[in-house]
């Protein structure tokens, strides 16, 4: 006799689809805005190796945040949590649709992403049983990566026809998102708060930290998923400049559909992880992320349009294949270690030091003349090797004789 799942934790109960809903408008004013910002960049004539300082900015709230955004998610509804970082979004978005410098209302944007991230990833572990934790991970990549497919051409193609337009676009996605919000119910917290002092939430957060990097399951899963998604917003502003060159296209929609394909390879990837993954056989995943890298090398040294379609669909395959059930596997065990909104945290904080170094690496090497296609081959190489080591070091790790 098999077992039932309470209707509140099915995939498809009201809750989950509210929050799939306010994720897919979030996740969609986030990539729209993105490319309708750099075709701000380009309108206003900043240099062209201030678009990744762009995302660096953004990235760097993230950082700089880590330490509280997690308890903060922990210790209130998280659905509330998700509606005001929302409206954070909001209100950098208005800032830029008014002129206001856009590093500015970027980085706001950015402060209401840091406050986001781990209420949107913990809210699963209260909406889902365990055994549907990896699904349920899916699901939210696959509506995830379906507003950056959508978000991504409506940024580019409306930025090409009128800038304002595109930017009250984003405007609208964040405020029905709130409005969506509104729509989870009131959650009891998970745990709340001792202390709100700085410094106390610093120790805290630092605490959680230890226990997690230390924790080979989710030192794993850290080390893999930063790795991944350094790369992919490397990938994106990389696509930027590649276009002109390899393609000899330089209108703005052009990299935001290649960037969709990625995209529609990532839900297609995702979606495989689910089936074929669970937290048991994780490691599965392993040969898929040394694939990207492989993929990458070629993909950069492609001159024809439809050979570099199919390449990066493949790569976003392989990318959902390989992050989804590292995900999952961090949740779980993190929930139970630290709880999920700090678990979630202490992963931002690895995503995007690692999303900043590579950033300002591969801005270094732009500023220094180094072509796309040079940059994109050892940018996948790297990579490939990175997760090559990363999956080698368990096993060498139980092979080395303990101590008699």
């Amino acid at each position: 006799m098999t077992e039932q799942t309470p209707d509140h934790l099915r995939l498809t109960s009201r809750p989950m689809l509210a929050v799939m809903t306010a994720q897919f408008l979030s996740a969609f004013g986030d990539n729209a805005l993105l490319f309708a910002t750099l075709a701000l960049l380009k309108q206003q004539f900043w240099p062209q190796w201030s678009q990744p300082v762009l995302q660096m900015v953004f990235v760097a709230t993230y950082i700089l945040l880590a330490p509280f955004v997690g308890q903060i998610a922990d210790s209130f509804s998280k659905g509330r949590v998700m509606m005001l970082a929302n409206g954070l979004k909001l209100a950098g978005a208005l800032l830029i649709c008014f002129g206001i410098n856009p590093f500015v209302g970027y980085s706001l944007v950015g402060v209401g992403a840091a406050a986001y991230s781990p209420a949107k990833y913990g809210i699963l572990t209260e909406l889902t049983e365990d055994k549907l934790l990896v699904k349920a991970n899916g699901v939210m990549e696959a509506s995830t990566i379906a507003a950056i497919l959508a978000g991504s051409i409506a940024g580019g193609l409306l930025a090409d026809v009128n800038l304002l337009s595109a930017l009250a676009v984003c405007v609208l996605a964040y405020a029905l998102a709130v409005l969506a919000n509104l729509l989870i119910p009131r959650l009891h917290a998970a745990r709340p708060a001792l202390c709100w002092r700085p410094r106390a939430m610093s120790a805290q957060f630092s605490a959680a930290c230890r226990t997690l990097w230390l924790d080979g399951q989710t030192r794993f899963s850290l080390v893999g998923t930063s790795m991944f998604w350094g790369a992919g917003v490397t990938l994106r502003f990389l696509l930027v400049i590649w276009v002109p060159v390899a393609l000899g296209v330089s209108d703005n929609k052009t990299p935001t559909l290649l960037n969709a394909l990625v995209a529609i390879g990532i839900v297609l990837g995702a979606g495989l992880a689910a089936r074929l993954v669970t937290l048991k056989t994780v490691a599965r995943c392993m040969p898929a992320g040394i694939l990207i890298g492989v993929a990458v090398i070629v993909f950069a040294l492609q001159t024809q349009a439809i050979s570099a379609w199919l390449l990066l669909v493949i790569i976003g395959m392989l990318g959902g294949f390989f992050v989804v059930p590292l995900n999952a596997l961090l949740q779980e065990v993190g929930k139970a270690k630290v709880g999920a909104g700090n678990a979630i945290a202490v992963q931002n904080l690895g995503e995007n030091t690692a999303m900043l170094l590579m950033l300002g690496l591969y801005s270094l090497a732009i500023r220094l003349g180094a072509s796309p296609v040079v940059t994109g081959v050892g940018f996948g190489a790297l990579f490939a090797l990175a997760v090559g080591g990363l999956w080698l070091w368990p096993r060498r790790q139980r092979a080395r004789p303990s101590n008699p």
